[in-house]
């Protein structure tokens, strides 16, 4: 697929509707999705920063093309399997996301071989030395970006630990590229507040531009300073020392996401279509064939304030009910009930009706699915069917 032509949607049969596809099935509102886009971009637009999508979430070609600011990126990937996707299609500028296996090293150097300014990122020694000695076998310098830990998430070097941040880049240097410094402010997902928010996204800010800082010091020239995550992203107030932000999930937001307070219901753009096939009256109870496997395991509201279940029950147009979840799933069986401690009913659904389920976590309900239904707004028609992939 040429550069220039990188989403090339996949027209849906001009009679297919939310009410005859087939369920369960992934319903992407577009209007809602390019809503989410537009607004992140014109938050950072006035802090100078660019914007490096994760198209993890979306994993589709259409997605991208919408997400990034030219047709050859910037990009960020969480597999190479997504990166070889995205350079078939004409991406050309990517950061792989999560610390590097020596292993996939010979696929980085193939991906770089075709023309892709593909960078890896690490955070050992061990890793550093082995980028550099696939760099000097291969005659070519592999870029690599030290991840630093800002908030004790999950991986990445210590803030305070300038040992450890100069041994890796003085081994980096030794044949491959330190091209910069990166973070990823998972803590984040914990706040519920904006004033949390955004002490969060200046930790994660001062944490890169300090090592940076560090490593300029000992001769490196560290030209790129990357921080991100959604909730960041979008509470972040200074940026300066930040070249690029990268962000995912708030293409489609999430239940996960309006818990911590950054996106509204009806800002989530994914939601699961599934049909009624039964009732347990007795037990409060509606089934739908959307289970786990149509929703993921995922239960990410649990640990909020305001457990979801696995996920917000709506409408065909994407309208919520009154306090009517998704409480619990089998692997093909969804329950359907009224939130437990409301004074809700259940609605008058029939065999055979349809209902929406807005999602706990995008990223993890998309995986569950080949393709994209998409909608504009409350519109039932399906406008096109987008590919989605997955693997590793």
């Amino acid at each position: 697929m040429q550069a220039d032509t990188l989403a090339k949607p996949v027209q849906a049969p001009v009679t297919a509707t939310l009410a005859t596809v087939e369920t369960p099935c992934l319903v992407l509102d577009a209007d809602r999705m390019d809503r989410n886009i537009a607004r992140l971009k014109a938050h950072l637009a006035p802090m100078g920063v660019a914007l490096r999508p994760h198209l993890k979430t979306g994993k589709s070609i259409e997605v991208a093309a919408r997400l990034m600011s030219s047709p050859h990126g910037p990009a960020t990937v969480s597999t190479l399997r997504e990166a070889e996707q995205f350079a078939d299609a004409g991406v050309r500028d990517i950061i792989y996301a999560v610390g590097i296996a020596p292993d996939k090293l010979p696929r980085v150097l193939a991906l770089r071989a075709r023309g892709v300014d593909l960078a890896v990122i690490l955070d050992t020694v061990e890793q550093a030395e082995a980028v550099a000695e696939a760099s000097r076998a291969a005659g070519t310098a592999i870029p690599a970006l030290i991840e630093i830990d800002c908030d004790g998430h999950r991986s990445g070097v210590l803030p305070g630990d300038i040992g450890q941040l100069l041994a890796i880049g003085r081994a980096l240097a030794d044949g491959g590229e330190l091209r910069g410094v990166l973070t990823h402010a998972g803590g984040s997902y914990a706040a519920r507040t904006p004033d949390e928010l955004r002490r969060y996204a200046e930790v994660e800010r001062k944490s890169v531009v300090d090592a940076a800082e560090t490593l300029r010091a000992d001769g490196h020239a560290c030209s790129v300073v990357s921080v991100g995550s959604t909730p960041t992203a979008h509470f972040a107030t200074d940026l300066t020392g930040v070249t690029e932000v990268r962000a995912g999930v708030f293409v489609f937001f999430d239940l996960v996401m309006h818990g911590i307070g950054v996106c509204a219901i009806d800002d989530i753009a994914l939601s699961v279509l599934g049909t009624v096939i039964g009732f347990q009256r007795e037990k409060g109870w509606i089934l739908i064939d959307a289970g786990w496997m149509a929703m993921s395991r995922d239960r990410g509201t649990a640990k909020q304030p305001v457990d979801q279940g696995y996920g917000i029950v709506c409408t065909l147009d994407g309208t919520p009910y009154a306090d009517l979840i998704l409480a619990d799933a089998n692997q093909e069986h969804g329950i359907i009930t009224v939130r437990p401690g409301s004074d809700g009913t259940l609605p008058p659904l029939a065999i055979g009706d349809r209902v929406r389920v807005l999602p706990n976590h995008a990223c993890s309900t998309g995986a569950q699915h080949p393709a994209y239904r998409v909608v504009h707004g409350a519109d039932p028609q399906v406008a096109a069917t987008w590919p989605r992939f997955g693997g590793w």
